[in-house]
């Protein structure tokens, strides 16, 4: 065009940027703006807004409010779309209060923020903590005349239920009912979770007959919400009585809904209601998941009858399911209490070879079981369990506690060398840390001092060390700092 004679406005540098964006071409802003002013075409306010744009979607965000404040001084008339994208990326990166002074810069300049602008910002107020400046912002929306959707009443009612402002939150939903914003499943969801987690559960059994008595749907979401506050409780009537409104309501309990009741039996000891209400899920066709299936292997380690419990679990992977360190957390500490020390040590390692990381109150159970019974104890129990494997963990453990070890360091080590075999070096070494600020006399701990990774005939694995303890040692490793326990082959690589 320009060697035609035709001069380039900035209609048409416009209409290129905008092509260029709308099918995911680069667009270099700087390039184009160096451009247009060298063939003296002046950038108006829609160039700079679309390259505003631009800038924020790149990321490049001092770039954009470098754009911002050229058009300022540029005289250019700015608008809406000038501001909306640089609050809009403030506010995602967490800079609330840069994005709050844009909008009241906009605001100055006479342009109404819209409800995007609104809700983006309060969204983000709510996140910092700064729930009364995020009211203030809604009221400075009623006076501009936006109207607060439920997203953003929905915003507002969390904040005030997390910073325990209850009252509130309750006046904010009754206003919301009054602007004839209809609350969705969410908002009751939150408000009644709320309630509930102020130990207030008469006041959520209001909010559910309001709620009921004004027409609104609850829907999935809300029942589930009130079914847990019953449920916490040990209101199991009102609680069931809930899977009969919503069946009413044309609504199918999902996963959440089951799970929840049957936790809930299961707290009040009650394991026969448990059950029926899992018979009750498996007829409706509904499956049960890892959270259903740990819920009633407590029931039964509740009731210290781990046989039904360890059938649950065999149940469970049967499915398809992979048990997590909650199940194995309360599987092990059940075996512990009861003085199945062998049985604790294979689903310990049956949880290591699953790659589930271990707690610190598994280690707790496992140091604590194996520190108060007799060696023979174990190996009596051992050697009963046909379907336990060779066992590195009552391997380890016993030859320690045979070469004179105290039983507490042989527990700790026989974790340790068991975390290592599986992968989980960098655990190893964070409970080599915990160890000695536990243990009043760490010096006896073999993997304390001594756990490392070697190759040796071409094949990986670790050392089993032991700072010498006592001036007989120091002669005998003959000047070396460490006496060497064990090598142990790996059969897996070692993450750390």
């Amino acid at each position: 065009m320009k060697e035609s004679g035709l001069k380039v406005n900035a209609r048409v540098y416009n209409n290129i940027i905008d092509a260029r964006c709308k099918h995911g071409c680069t667009v270099k802003v700087v390039e184009i703006m160096g451009r247009m002013i060298e063939s003296g075409c002046e950038p108006d306010i829609i160039t700079y807004n679309t390259l505003i744009n631009v800038s924020c979607e790149e990321g490049k965000v001092e770039e954009a409010y470098q754009f911002l404040e050229q058009a300022m001084k540029r005289g250019l008339m700015l608008n809406k779309f000038s501001y909306t994208p640089l609050i809009h990326v403030y506010c995602r990166q967490g800079e609330y209060y840069r994005a709050l002074d844009l909008l009241i810069k906009m605001t100055e300049g006479g342009h109404k923020p819209d409800l995007v602008s609104y809700g983006a910002l309060i969204h983000g107020l709510i996140v910092a903590g700064e729930v009364d400046v995020a009211l203030t912002m809604r009221e400075k929306m009623l006076e501009k005349g936006v109207l607060p959707d439920v997203r953003i009443y929905n915003v507002l009612i969390s904040g005030l239920c997390k910073k325990g402002r209850f009252p509130t939150a309750k006046l904010l939903f009754a206003d919301m009912l009054d602007q004839n914003v209809q609350p969705d499943a969410f908002v009751y969801a939150t408000l009644v979770d709320g309630f509930i987690r102020n130990g207030d559960i008469q006041e959520a059994k209001k909010l559910s007959e309001l709620v009921i008595e004004k027409g609104i749907d609850p829907g999935v979401v809300g029942y589930n919400a009130l079914i847990k506050g019953f449920c916490k409780f040990g209101m199991m009537k009102d609680a069931f009585s809930c899977i009969i409104r919503m069946r009413k309501g044309h609504h199918v309990p999902d996963v959440f809904t089951y799970t929840i009741l049957i936790d809930g039996y299961v707290k009040q000891h009650d394991l026969d209601g448990a059950l029926k209400m899992f018979g009750l899920m498996v007829k409706q066709r509904c499956k049960p998941n890892v959270v259903t299936y740990t819920a009633l292997i407590n029931g039964f380690c509740g009731k210290a009858d781990t046989n039904r419990a360890e059938k649950i679990f065999r149940e469970m992977q049967s499915c398809g399911l992979e048990p997590n360190v909650v199940t194995y957390t309360i599987l092990i500490g059940r075996f512990c209490k009861d003085c199945k020390l062998a049985k604790a040590a294979s689903f310990f390692e049956l949880m290591l070879m699953s790659k589930c990381t271990p707690n610190d109150v598994i280690f707790h159970y496992l140091v604590n079981g194996f520190a108060n019974i007799a060696l023979t104890t174990v190996l009596k129990e051992s050697n009963e369990l046909q379907e336990v494997e060779k066992s590195m963990f009552l391997d380890f453990f016993g030859r320690m506690v045979s070469d004179g070890w105290v039983q507490v360091t042989a527990a700790y080590n026989s974790i340790i060398i068991c975390l290592c075999q599986y992968g989980m070096v960098k655990i190893a070494l964070q409970l080599c840390d915990k160890m000695i600020e536990a243990l009043e006399d760490p010096s006896g701990l073999t993997s304390l001092y001594g756990i490392w990774v070697h190759f040796k005939d071409n094949s990986i694995g670790i050392y089993l060390a032991a700072k010498p303890i006592n001036e007989g040692e120091r002669n005998q490793t003959k000047g070396s700092l460490y006496r060497i326990v064990e090598w142990r082959p790996c059969t897996r690589d070692l993450k750390w």
